[in-house]
């Protein structure tokens, strides 16, 4: 069964909780983890997550963020170009 509800962009569907305590919420949602909120009614809320390993967690820092940002700007401002091998060489071999 499906119905409209206006605070929501979708269509809900009405589930039920089998024997094994479990709900299916179809196959688009395979692999995929939520975050499930108890809300003070007894309502429950699941909320689309991404779970990043904790040693990545530093990427995800406001600092690094914006130093992304910054990276990302500058690679858009200076396009990749070929390099002159005997040139760089010079400069290599010149201390510049």
């Amino acid at each position: 069964m499906q119905y409209a509800n206006a605070f929501f962009m979708e269509p809900h569907m009405l589930k039920m909780v089998g024997t094994s305590g479990q709900v299916s919420l179809g196959k688009q949602y395979v692999g995929r983890y939520f975050e499930m909120q108890i809300q003070a009614d007894g309502g429950i809320l699941l909320k689309p997550v991404r779970v990043i390993p904790e040693a990545d967690a530093w990427l995800y820092t406001p600092e690094m963020r914006e130093r992304l940002a910054q990276a990302a700007a500058w690679m858009a401002e200076h396009p990749p170009r070929e390099t002159d091998l005997e040139q760089l060489a010079a400069r290599v071999e010149g201390g510049e």
